[in-house]
């Protein structure tokens, strides 16, 4: 079929193509003028003009820019089990209106969608199949209809909402465009933090001035102890009781309050259990993240440094900081956290005490299930570094199965990972399972114990 020039002399696009509708009232009015004309019939030329007139009026005004499609999702801040916003947008950007839009995009599993719709008007579709469905409306002219979609955010992640696709129709539904397609936009869960607290005390906190006290004397709030005023003791630590009592000036010792740095090393080699989102049964995955949310935000909250390892191929590093901007690049970094496992062992240039500070806490997050990841634990511990090993296994991990030798390999596994769970403990390593606020309590208290009590042959 020859492109007819438009009004403007323009000839339509080579995204339109014409529709069946368009090459039945061309046929239909073929059959009828070549049919009058074998056999002379002058009533069948009648029946044939409305349909020539209709076609003609309907093609006056042809499109010639194609439909715009465009995707938009408000992420800003958006955490597991919030709510969620999405917008895709279709415009008609030609002087033809679009009399039927048909929209439809895919969504991912994790972004559990609850209502669609233009404008106002929704549609619940929670329990009818989801977003992944087309939605038909129309467009008028120089003009752009949102087709908004709203529900809850399941999971950490990168979420992807897309690829989205249109095909509208004008000219009375004698034209069609192309199928318009847009790439996904992946909008940006963050993970829940559940409320983690932890004990005051660190192994050695390093920094000059913190939130820690510190076994150091020097300026802080906590009394040490009084003393016998020497050179350099600042007249308001006198401690004037004390003085009057022993004829001599004395003044109040305190101890320092130093920062520290806490490193947070993620075990990702391997991956157990099924992921049932915010509110279902977490996997390895699930606890790793969550539980390293935790506990980047409180020790970021009290002032500390804080600083980000992948155990893993890929070994990524976040480099140690504080304040809220560390906190938001911890969240960034860890929503491209996933398990990956590999046969290679570059690890000792990658994870080797040398690389570590010798004052900084390492919490490592593994579930311990791979050899490699306790051997890590083991060279950590022998090179003199404050480690403390999280176990993110889940504890109601279900058995492989009931059928042949799987209940007994299982049993067998359960006892040699308790084994090596034993083993790290010998080795100066505790192992604790994670359980939100108040897990490292008693942990970090013996760790700290530990780092000031004297060594024994020192001098």
């Amino acid at each position: 079929m020859t492109a007819v020039p438009t009004e403007d002399g323009q000839e339509p696009a080579a995204g339109w193509a014409p529709t069946w509708a368009l090459g039945r009232a061309v046929l239909l009015t073929g059959l009828l003028l070549i049919a009058a004309v074998l056999l002379g019939r002058a009533d069948l030329v009648v029946l044939a003009t409305p349909f020539a007139l209709g076609t003609a009026y309907a093609l006056r005004r042809r499109p010639v820019a194609a439909p715009q499609l465009d995707i938009t999702a408000e992420d800003a801040h958006l955490v597991e089990g919030g709510a969620l916003a999405g917008t895709v947008s279709v415009g008609n950007p030609d002087t033809v209106p679009y009399h039927l839009a048909v929209v439809r995009t895919r969504v991912s599993p994790w972004l559990r969608v609850e209502r669609v719709g233009f404008g106002g008007a929704g549609v619940d579709v929670s329990r009818s199949g989801g977003a992944d469905r087309p939605f038909v409306t129309a467009v008028p002219t120089g003009a752009a209809v949102d087709l908004e979609l709203t529900g809850t955010a399941l999971r950490w992640g990168r979420h992807p909402i897309g690829p989205a696709g249109a095909r509208v129709a004008t000219a009375d539904g004698l034209l069609v465009s192309r199928a318009v397609i847009t790439e996904p936009v992946r909008m940006r869960v963050y993970p829940m933090t559940e409320p983690f607290e932890a004990v005051e005390a660190m192994p050695r906190a390093a920094g000059l001035v913190g939130a820690h006290h510190s076994r150091r004397p020097g300026e802080g709030g906590e009394l040490a102890g009084v003393r016998v005023f020497a050179p350099g003791d600042r007249l308001r630590r006198i401690d004037w009781r004390v003085s009057l009592r022993a004829r001599q000036l004395h003044v109040a010792a305190t101890l320092s309050d130093r920062d520290a740095e806490v490193v947070v090393l993620l075990d990702v080699l391997a991956e157990a259990g099924r992921s049932g989102g915010v509110k279902g049964a977490a996997s390895v995955l699930d606890t790793t993240v969550r539980a390293a949310a935790a506990i980047a935000e409180h020790y970021l909250h009290r002032g500390d440094r804080v600083a980000m390892l992948e155990y893993g191929p890929a070994a990524r590093r976040l480099r140690p900081a504080t304040g809220r901007r560390q906190y938001l690049t911890v969240l960034e970094w860890l929503l491209d956290t996933h398990a990956e496992s590999s046969p290679h062992e570059p690890y000792d240039q990658v994870f080797g005490p040398q690389l570590l500070s010798a004052d900084a806490l390492v919490v490592v997050l593994t579930p311990l299930l791979d050899e490699r990841s306790a051997q890590m634990l083991a060279r950590l511990a022998r090179g003199g570094r404050f480690v403390v090993a999280v176990d993110t296994l889940p504890v109601d991990l279900p058995p492989p199965g009931d059928k042949g030798w799987a209940p007994v390999a299982y049993r067998l596994w359960r006892l040699d990972r308790d084994t090596m769970i034993a083993q790290l403990r010998e080795h100066g390593v505790p192992v604790v399972p994670w359980a939100g606020a108040g897990s490292l309590d008693q942990v970090l208290r013996d760790v700290a114990r530990l780092a000031t009590a004297p060594r024994v042959g020192a001098r």
